[in-house]
């Protein structure tokens, strides 16, 4: 697995976090109600998987909820894992 340094955007528009890497659109899909942003889905093609991609992605949703004051809701399996895999952002999890 590599780590590259993946530039990520916001795109409120689509409510979504994006990056194009190798000219293909990798995306983390979110939805706001109220406080909490509830992360619905992560998608890299596969021709980019292991590359540290959704990782980055998930990271800068976080950090930009965090920033906002939302908490966040893991819908997405990948999103629960590394939210369970980063104690750091524990205490963003909204409350069921």
């Amino acid at each position: 697995m590599t780590s590259p340094t993946v530039p990520v955007t916001h795109n409120p528009g689509s409510s979504r976090f994006e990056a194009t890497v190798d000219g293909l659109l990798c995306r983390a899909d979110y939805e706001l109600d109220g406080t909490v942003m509830a992360m619905t889905h992560t998608v890299v093609p596969s021709a980019l998987e292991g590359r540290g991609i959704a990782a980055a992605l998930v990271a800068a949703a976080i950090a930009w909820a965090r920033s906002q004051g939302y908490r966040v809701r893991p819908v997405c399996s990948y999103v629960q894992v590394y939210m369970k895999r980063h104690p750091e952002a524990q205490d963003l999890l909204a409350k069921p």
